[in-house]
This record gives C-alpha cells, sequence and structure tokens, in this order.
C-alpha cells in the first residue's frame, strides 16, 4: 500500500511538471501559507516557551497560578457559550420566521440582519455606551439613572449577542432554504401536529446547520476583542484583552504569547469540530428545484409570536444604528444634543490620514485575496498532488485563529531580517490576504464541486494552459464565490481591529483603531462620525464590487450574483 502511494504521487509530480506554470503556483502557494500562516504560530508557541533558563513551561505555570487569568479564560469560555446559544437561538428564529413562516416586512427583517456583519464588530458596543452609559441616552437622558452597570457582563453579553446573531441568521437561513418544505406538508396531511412536524421532521434536518452555527458563534465570540476591550472593564476580565494588555500595556511577550496560546485550543479545536459536522452531513432535501413553503407548518398565533419577535429585535438593531447615526451629529453626547458637523470635520481633518490608509490596505488586499481564494480552491477541487490535504487545511487554519494571536504572530515573525516587516505596509496587505481567504476558498469549493470538470478538460484538450484556462473558464463559472470572498475581504479589511491593532503604526493607520482610540479617551462624537463613514463606505464597496463583476462576467454562464 505505501509503494502505491509513493507510484501515484510520483505520477502526480510527473503530471504536474509537465506545466510549469501550475508546478510554480502549487510550490509559491505552499510556501507563501508556511510563511505567512504556520510560521507566525510557530512564533507564538515558541515565544510562549522563552524563559530565562531556554524553553519550558513555567510561564504557563504563571498564567495558571494567576487567580485574575484563571478568571479571564473561564470568563472567556462562559461568553462564548452563552452567546453562541443565545444568537443562534435568535437566528433560528429569525430564519425560521423569514423562511417558513411567511411574516411580514421580511426583506426588512432580511436587511437588518446584514448590517451588523458589514460595519466594525464593536459599533454594538460603542452604540451601548450611547445609550446606557453614564451619559447614556436612555439611562441618563430619558431613566435619570446615574452609573447604570453596563461595563462588565450585561453591556458585553448585549454587544455580542447582537454582533454576532446575523452570522447564524444566514447560516441557518440557507439551511432551512434548501430544505424541501413539501415534507412537513405531507407530514402534516398525515395527520401530524405543527409541534410534531417541527420537532420530528423540520428540527432535526435542521440539527446540522444548528451546532455549525453554534459552534461558529463559540469561535467568533472567543476570538472577539473590540467588544470586550471597550465595555469588558476589570470586573469581568477577557483572554484576549489580557494578552493585550500584556503586550502593550507590560511588554510581557512570553506572557502575551502563553495567554494567546491557551485562547487559541479551545478556538480552533471548535473550529474543525463545526468543520467535522458540516462536512458529515448533507442539509438539502432536495431532488430538484425547491418548493416555497406553504406556512402550514405554523399556526397564526406562532405567526405573530415570531412577526413580533422579529420586529422586536429589528427595534434593538435600529435603535443601536440610529444612536450612532445621531451621535455623529451631535454636538456633546449626553448633555447637548444639537446637530453639528464638527465631528465629521475631525475625520475629515486630522484623522483623514487613517481614512486614506485604510482605503489603500483594503483596495490592495481585497483583489489579491479574492483571488489567492479562487486559486486555491482551483487547485484543492481540481488539482491532483501531493501535499494538496496541507494546503487545503493551512489555507482555512487563519479563519480559526483569533486576531489577537495572528497580530501577535505577526509581531514576532516579522520583526527581524530575512523578513524584517514591522511598521510597513506589507504587513498589514500580509496579513488581511491570509486572514480573509478562507471564505474565498470555502465558496469556491463548494461551486467548483457543483461544476462538471469536462468542460475544463475540453479547453485543455484544446492547447489552453492552466492560466488560460483558470482565467477564461473556471473563474467565470464560480463569479457569486469570486464576490463573496472579494466582498468578505474588504469588509474585513474595514473593519478588522484585533490583529490590525498590533501591526498599525506611524506611517500605517486604521479607521478600525482610530474609532477605538477615540472611545477610550471618551470623544463618542468622533468615534461615531468614523464609524458612520465607514459603513458607507463598506456599502458602496460592495454594490461596486458588484457592479464591477456583473459587468465583466454576467453573461458569461448565466451567472447569477447576490449578496
Amino acid at each position: 500500500m505505501k509503494t502505491s502511494s509513493l507510484t501515484r504521487a510520483s505520477a502526480e509530480i510527473r503530471r504536474i511538471a509537465r506545466d510549469p506554470l501550475l508546478f510554480v503556483i502549487i510550490v509559491i502557494t505552499m510556501l507563501s501559507l508556511l510563511v505567512f500562516v504556520i510560521y507566525p504560530l510557530v512564533s507564538v508557541g515558541l515565544q510562549s516557551l522563552k524563559t530565562d533558563k531556554g524553553l519550558g513551561f513555567s510561564i504557563y505555570g504563571d498564567v495558571l497560578k494567576s487567580a485574575y487569568l484563571r478568571k479571564a479564560f473561564f470568563n472567556s469560555l462562559y461568553m462564548s457559550v452563552l452567546t453562541a446559544t443565545a444568537g443562534t437561538l435568535i437566528g433560528f428564529l429569525f430564519a425560521f420566521a423569514v423562511t417558513r413562516a411567511d411574516v411580514p416586512w421580511k426583506k426588512l427583517f432580511n436587511a437588518i440582519a446584514i448590517i451588523p456583519i458589514v460595519s466594525p464588530p464593536f459599533i454594538g458596543a460603542l452604540a451601548i455606551i450611547m445609550l446606557f452609559g453614564n451619559n447614556g441616552l436612555i439611562t441618563w437622558n430619558l431613566l435619570k439613572i446615574n452609573n447604570f452597570p453596563i461595563y462588565g457582563f450585561n453591556g458585553l453579553f448585549l454587544a455580542q449577542v447582537i454582533t454576532f446573531f446575523p452570522v447564524a441568521f444566514l447560516t441557518l437561513k440557507g439551511v432551512l432554504e434548501s430544505m424541501n418544505p413539501v415534507l412537513e406538508d405531507a407530514a402534516l396531511d398525515l395527520g401530524g401536529s405543527r409541534f410534531k412536524v417541527f420537532t420530528k421532521v423540520t428540527l432535526p434536518l435542521a440539527i446540522p446547520g444548528i451546532a455549525g452555527a453554534i459552534l461558529i458563534l463559540f469561535v467568533e465570540t472567543l476570538a472577539d476583542f473590540g467588544n470586550p476591550l471597550i465595555l469588558a472593564g476589570s470586573k469581568f476580565p477577557i483572554l484576549s484583552v489580557q494578552a493585550y494588555l500584556q503586550i502593550v500595556g507590560m511588554y510581557d511577550l512570553p506572557k502575551g504569547a502563553a495567554i494567546s496560546m491557551l485562547l487559541l485550543i479551545p478556538s480552533v479545536t471548535a473550529f474543525f469540530v463545526q468543520r467535522k459536522i458540516v462536512g458529515r452531513r448533507k442539509y438539502t432535501t432536495v431532488t430538484g428545484k425547491p418548493q416555497s413553503s406553504s406556512g402550514k407548518i405554523v399556526s397564526p398565533g406562532a405567526r405573530i409570536f415570531l412577526f413580533l419577535f422579529c420586529l422586536f429585535i429589528t427595534i434593538i438593531v435600529g435603535l443601536i444604528y440610529f444612536s450612532i447615526l445621531i451621535g455623529a451629529f451631535a454636538k456633546v453626547w449626553g448633555f447637548d444634543h444639537h446637530l453639528t458637523l464638527d465631528h465629521f470635520k475631525f475625520v475629515f481633518g486630522v484623522g483623514f490620514k487613517a481614512v486614506r490608509d485604510t482605503l489603500m490596505i483594503a483596495g490592495i488586499s481585497t483583489p489579491i485575496a479574492g483571488l489567492f481564494g479562487m486559486l486555491i480552491a482551483f487547485l484543492v477541487v481540481r488539482v491532483k498532488f501531493p501535499g494538496k490535504k496541507l494546503i487545503e487545511t493551512t489555507s482555512i487554519l487563519s479563519f480559526a485563529v483569533p486576531g489577537t494571536v495572528i497580530g501577535i504572530g505577526y509581531i514576532l515573525a516579522f520583526n527581524h531580517k530575512p523578513l524584517a516587516l514591522t511598521g510597513t505596509l506589507a504587513i498589514l496587505l500580509l496579513n488581511f490576504v491570509f486572514r480573509y481567504i478562507p471564505v474565498g476558498i470555502e465558496s469556491g469549493t463548494a461551486i467548483l464541486a457543483q461544476i462538471d470538470p469536462s468542460i475544463e478538460e475540453a479547453a485543455i484538450d484544446l492547447g489552453a494552459d492552466a492560466r488560460k484556462t483558470f482565467s477564461r473558464i473556471t473563474l467565470p463559472m464560480i463569479v457569486p464565490a469570486f464576490f463573496s470572498g472579494l466582498v468578505f475581504a474588504f469588509v474585513r479589511a474595514m473593519t478588522a481591529v484585533s490583529a490590525a491593532i498590533f501591526l498599525v503604526s506611524s506611517r500605517w493607520n486604521l479607521m478600525t483603531v482610530h474609532i477605538m482610540s477615540q472611545v477610550e479617551s471618551g470623544n463618542l462624537g468622533a468615534a461615531a462620525a468614523y464609524s458612520v463613514l465607514l459603513v458607507g463606505i463598506v456599502g458602496l464597496a460592495i454594490a461596486f464590487i458588484r457592479m464591477v463583476l456583473k459587468a465583466q462576467y454576467g453573461k458569461l454562464g448565466g451567472t447569477m450574483l447576490h449578496f
């Protein structure tokens, strides 16, 4: 068996060698993933073992002995479990209402669920301070409550759920849409009650999606940095913030690295468990075109409840983003709400360099990440070569790693020769490219798996090389996945903070880091103005990317673009 495996591998190498361009692409891809994904993680691991006497585990001992850091670790797990559970429940009810209950205002509910995804992840925390903080619009201005306990568990839990429930909603909406509602209608026609059909048919089919959503939200919450930095406070420490404070505040790289490694273990474990669940179970129950739901599974009373529930969540999300919008124009939030443009003058004056830098970094990294993601998807699905599994696993690994760990890893790995990149544009670009290619890879892999490879084989038989086949045949057919990869890469490059906060410098800064600094200094108006501008830029960029790709590829293969 071992001999046959070696023979097969050597045959694959000989076949690839006949296409020099493909061989070079595979080698460069593998090396780049090893250098910019694996090497930083190894650097964090090695740094966490450094002691005065050489390598050892004494730093981990110090971390585990600290009651405060142990509390931070358990707080992180506790918050992640609670957010994953509550966020998935809200996401499922939202998705069920939209796909099965035929509630009114479905388009509004869909739009509201998308907004938190295309905005900085800590906008919820900023809005919660503006609404419920010491000078909050609700607590102080309306209710005259002073020192409302919004910092700590209460505020952080609310911010995390609002920030991450849309991820569960989008995941479960796709799962429910892929389930043929005829099965539910047939069960009802056979005499099953609505509750029994829901528990025996709908819910079991949705369980893999629910499990996947819970694990995704667990990973996202565990890795989140912005909301805890703003809202957690000293009474409810969170591990990602403690890693940051050890490095930035106490200049203790080994201890910060050790804390990061503790954060890495549950995050990566949950990510790969989620992939295992999704990979093993299929959601689709359709053998042809899916039929629309009759809505019979939902009683009139349940439909009213789901509508009111979605309306309640919509009002909360709307209130959060409305407060950000008003805060951007209010003279002094909490004291003087007369409208002014002073905060935007500050953004376009003193802070415009951060706006320009962010647009440049996102604009350069987005097409690179999009094309690189499609290229890796093509290699994984269409090409057989030794090391394919390594490329596939390594390329998605960065998505499972908390941004704090990535940021620390890049500082450690690229702070010295031969790749001394600290403080440069290159380190920010590389971080965004390799951190956000997995969505493009996953989308591209899913679509390529459904496309008959004989189309590409025919092009090769007619004399096209790998480059022409990919650019002229494959890429036009996977435009929806390419679009998803581009949008995700741009949105994350514009809104990322956890890794980027370690990598910015006086030469290159980001809007998100400026927003964080304005919040910390109490200048909520400027932070809100930055946030409004950021959400506006992201919305325009999504529309622009869609327009360009539709103009370029819209007529090729009848591809439909959607987001």
